[in-house]
């Protein structure tokens, strides 16, 4: 009996008015009215549709330098953390500063290789002896300080990290007393007289480091 009394038609109504509604709320979200568009064309002249500006190649230039994308992660809170980088906490400094020394050292020493190389090279030899000469004094010193040079670094930003914890700010004691640490455990299995000498070593970098900073106003 509900076909007497119209009861299809007020459902149909229902039904207009829920479209309605997600039409209204597509709008507000695209900004414009999203009927009015017929092809790719009429969605870039649509005044609010597209702007055409931001593809070109050079757009966005005034902006500056984006060192990272933080749209879903905060910066560190620590105090005292930030520095010439922005960093989210821990792991951004064990990344940057353990690629950042890695490829010094392999610099460094791939450049001392290449000097002892030359240094060994004999006139009478032939060419092929003479670059193998060459490349295998690089490939002995670049790799061995980069690697080591590395490990110093993971060991000084996970010590770093973990003081920077436990007293809640970053300061120079922190570096130069990570510096000591990841010193002394690098060399822990040659001794203490070895692991005194590589932890004053490190601290002294660590140090120098931190004054470079300061120089910087961080």
């Amino acid at each position: 009996m509900s076909w007497l009394f119209g009861y299809p038609a007020k459902k149909q109504e229902d039904s207009t008015s829920t479209a309605t509604t997600s039409t209204s709320q597509i709008d507000s979200q695209l900004g414009f009215d999203a009927s009015t568009i017929s092809d790719v064309s009429s969605i870039i002249s649509t005044p609010g549709g597209l702007d055409s500006s931001r593809l070109h190649p050079l757009a966005g230039l005034d902006k500056g330098i984006e060192y990272l994308d933080l749209e879903d992660e905060s910066l560190n809170a620590i105090e005292g953390s930030q520095s010439l980088l922005p960093s989210r906490g821990w792991s951004d400094d064990l990344c940057y500063g353990a690629g950042t020394v890695y490829l010094a050292g392999l610099t460094v020493g791939g450049a001392q290789g290449f000097l002892e190389g030359l240094g060994k090279i004999n006139r009478s030899d032939p060419g092929k002896l003479r670059l193998n000469t060459v490349l295998n004094a690089v490939t002995k010193r670049g790799p061995f300080l980069g690697n080591n040079a590395g490990v110093l670094a993971i060991l000084y930003n996970l010590s770093c990290s973990t003081i920077d914890g436990v007293r809640g700010k970053h300061d120079g004691f922190n570096s130069v007393a990570a510096g000591a640490l990841s010193g002394a455990f690098f060399k822990c299995t040659k001794g203490v007289k070895q692991m005194a000498y590589a932890s004053a070593i490190m601290a002294g970098v660590s140090g120098a480091w931190v004054g470079f900073k300061a120089s910087l106003g961080y």
